[in-house]
């Protein structure tokens, strides 16, 4: 915007320019006759008259001419009404706007998960708040918990889903468990386990893995497993936390990696991304300790920010439904 607009601007409203007069301006454009402008404003002919000679004073300039069948505005007159109208029309839309961020229908929400409820829960509530709240905005973070809740304590997450860190303040945060977090062995589909008979974790740890940095959840949760089967740990060990990096890694070489089984669920099946992944028939009861969705404790979601929370947490409550149901 220009000096000299604002300028202009600024001596309009400090010299009593209202939505009043704007709205009046407007409608005087549409009719083209003061006694219809001022019955669309609920307001008397002469209340309207005596709110266009106030506007002539304060645009010092003639605004409209009188004629037998109404009025015309004169070049300037129009040239303000057409301001009146977009500034009415963007005050109107910013009324819309906040009534929908107060009802959860407009606005941003940041979601933190670890890698498996990403794709069980927020990917599939994602998809259907597209359609039911296109107004949400959703920014995603899929890391592990440590990374996530600093996210969430510096504000820059909403609330996330995974575990508080052992050396984290717990009782900063609120939390709605969920369950533990499925994990399935996987391999490329033409790897020589996905041959063999009676497969057993003995045959698996002669293989490559794929494993966390020593000290990551996962890598302690598997190497735990595999202490308490009485089976040895891999021999040779590639660290990585990357999904991605393991996936490509899996393609291209025998190694085996524990992942969550949503992830390769999704990425070995046809309703996912029908990518080349094998999931070994062992360890079927292999699980991260159990997750929840946490928020930090004290601090009122955003209505868009609870929306989502509300439709995980359902999301969650219906998938231990399924579970439940099909191990009975």
């Amino acid at each position: 915007m220009s000096t000299e607009l604002h300028g202009a601007t600024g001596r309009l409203l400090r010299r009593g320019l209202k939505f009043t007069h704007l709205r009046l301006l407007a409608a005087l454009v549409e009719h083209e006759q003061i006694s219809a402008a001022a019955a669309q404003l609920a307001m008397s002919q002469p209340a309207a008259s005596r709110l266009l000679a106030e506007m002539e004073t304060i645009a010092a300039t003639k605004l409209y001419a009188r004629h037998p069948r109404g009025v015309t505005l004169t070049p300037a007159g129009l040239k303000l009404a057409q301001w009146a109208r977009r500034i009415l029309h963007d005050v109107d839309a910013a009324e819309r706007e906040i009534e929908e961020i107060d009802e959860g229908r407009r606005g941003s929400v940041s979601i933190g998960s670890v890698t498996g409820p990403a794709l069980d829960l927020v990917l599939p509530v994602l998809k259907q708040i597209r359609v039911t709240h296109p107004g949400i905005i959703a920014n995603v973070d899929v890391d592990t918990s440590d990374r996530l809740v600093d996210l969430l304590l510096a504000g820059s997450l909403d609330f996330y889903i995974g575990r508080v860190p052992r050396d984290a303040d717990h009782s900063k945060f609120a939390a709605r468990a969920v369950g533990p977090e499925p994990v399935s062995l996987i391999v490329r589909p033409d790897h020589p386990l996905t041959r063999a008979t009676d497969l057993t974790l003995v045959d698996c740890v002669e293989f490559d893995w794929i494993l966390q940095a020593p000290g990551g959840l996962l890598r302690h949760t598997v190497e735990t497993y595999l202490l308490e089967k009485r089976v040895p740990l891999p021999a040779r060990v590639l660290s990585t936390s990357s999904t991605l990096m393991t996936l490509a890694l899996i393609s291209q070489s025998n190694a085996i990696a524990p992942i969550a089984r949503a992830v390769g669920s999704f990425f070995g099946g046809a309703e996912g991304m029908d990518g080349r992944i094998a999931v070994l028939p062992v360890a079927q009861d292999l699980s991260v300790s159990p997750y929840s969705i946490l928020t930090l404790g004290g601090r009122k979601l955003s209505p868009a920010s609870q929306v989502v929370y509300d439709q995980i947490e359902r999301k969650a409550a219906n998938l231990a439904v399924a579970e439940t149901a099909s191990a009975t």
